[in-house]
């Protein structure tokens, strides 16, 4: 099978998704336009973690247990910060010097590609061209775009009233918190990366990836342009539900559905995905719920969408394929 495919792409799920879709389709023929919503700066350094997450992932080099950071990683200079924080009264809560406390993981071997990464932005690289950059050296040859080089920043409001970041959030709150608003920080001053619309129009296959559609594919389709791109699209556009009998599988994408008054269904999916696609996969835990979905507007493929492997993701990308080329 050789076809053109562009993913909408955020988090562990999507890297899985797209290190299937490679093996489905030739590499070279694959574009991901990736979040960048999650992106962040600690002890001054530019961090992207679903690009990263990406970069590893189809570079067969990211964590097995994790699905995100380095195999074989080693922890020795966070553990400094943190000794240093433990000695000196640092707590993560504090209101000021929590990058001191050292709440959020950098691996010795990741810390090398943030170094990188932000000497090429202060040197005057876009965010575009370090990605490509970074790519370049894993050997990898589909195109991974951030959705926006430009500055674009996802941010949580507790139901407590805290004005969060994602990060801290996610990982500093461990995502245990009740959420009342999420918004995009920055978008409506972005501009699409370089080729990100191109690769919308005229790809003959997109797919939006099994991610959190609040946190992963909402900050995509914030950026001024892209979602009338894909809603011109729509009959091209599949989408892989997120979730599954109810919950997700990975991550807050069920609780933060329920927590902004969705429901935490395919068929809650299916109505938060009408006006971009034209068909929803759904796991076969969910076939029951077929006509549901389609009464949504949306034509509804069963499959097996659990990526336990690299060959099930391969094969659920094939189903994505097959839905919209009608093979």
């Amino acid at each position: 099978m050789d076809r053109s495919v562009t993913v909408l792409a955020g988090g562990v799920g999507a890297a899985r998704f797209l290190r299937g879709l490679i093996v489905a389709v030739r590499a070279e023929t694959v574009t991901a336009i990736v979040n960048v919503g999650d992106d962040t700066s600690l002890h001054g350094l530019m961090i992207s973690p679903d690009i990263d997450t990406v970069t590893y992932t189809l570079a067969e080099s990211v964590d097995p247990e994790t699905g995100w950071g380095l195999v074989g990683e080693t922890w020795q200079a966070i553990g400094q910060v943190r000794r240093y924080a433990a000695a000196n009264g640092i707590s993560e809560t504090d209101a000021v010097g929590n990058d001191a406390a050292g709440w959020f993981a950098l691996g010795d071997l990741d810390l090398g590609t943030h170094l990188y990464r932000t000497s090429r932005r202060l040197a005057g690289a876009t965010l575009s061209q370090v990605t490509a950059e970074i790519c370049r050296t894993w050997g990898l040859e589909l195109a991974v775009l951030p959705v926006t080089d430009d500055g674009l920043r996802t941010r949580v409001t507790t139901v407590d009233g805290r004005d969060l970041s994602f990060q801290e959030y996610f990982v500093r709150e461990h995502h245990g918190v009740a959420v009342s608003e999420v918004r995009f920080d920055g978008a409506p001053t972005t501009a699409p990366a370089p080729g990100v619309l191109d690769a919308i129009r005229d790809a003959p296959v997109i797919c939006i990836a099994p991610s959190n559609p609040v946190v992963s594919i909402g900050p995509l389709l914030a950026v001024p342009g892209v979602r009338d791109a894909v809603e011109a699209a729509r009959e091209r556009t599949v989408a892989v539900s997120p979730i599954i009998g109810g919950s997700a599988l990975k991550g807050p994408a069920d609780r933060l559905l329920r927590e902004l008054g969705h429901e935490s269904s395919v068929v809650g999916i299916a109505k938060w995905y009408a006006p971009l696609v034209a068909t929803l996969v759904i796991d076969e835990v969910d076939a029951h719920l077929a006509d549901q979905v389609e009464a949504e507007g949306v034509r509804c493929v069963v499959a097996p969408t659990i990526m336990t492997d690299r060959e099930a993701a391969a094969a659920l990308a094939t189903v994505c394929i097959e839905a919209v080329t009608r093979e």
